[in-house]
């Protein structure tokens, strides 16, 4: 089984926590359980569930009604999801900052590994 974590900034906020708890009871309770979903399916998982954007950069895809919830997310060794940034969907496709703010995100934790070793 996968674990998904939720990227840290160095002030220790995490925004994947922040952006889940500012939305609806109900929309919250999707995106945890298809949260859980991916845990037990990690790179398994596939649409409607998933699905792949570029650079190993993954969307995890909420709807609830008529809302639409994206977290994006990477896989990190030994099973491990690092969600990185969430959004309320809009627009047809994936905004291109969003996509970026993961990117940087990654980056800036895998540097963040590499300084451990």
């Amino acid at each position: 089984m996968f674990s998904v974590n939720f990227y840290r900034e160095e002030d220790g906020s995490k925004p994947v926590g922040e952006f889940i708890r500012s939305l609806d009871t109900k929309m919250k309770a999707k995106v945890v359980s298809d949260l859980h979903r991916l845990e037990m399916l990690g790179n398994e998982a596939r649409a409607p569930l998933s699905k792949f954007l570029e650079d190993d950069i993954f969307e995890l895809r909420s709807v609830s009604g008529s809302n639409i919830v994206r977290i994006l997310y990477f896989f990190d060794e030994d099973e491990i999801i690092i969600a990185t940034n969430g959004f309320v969907k809009k627009q047809q496709k994936t905004p291109r900052s969003e996509i970026l703010l993961a990117k940087q995100r990654r980056a800036i934790y895998m540097a963040g590994k590499e300084d451990i070793r």
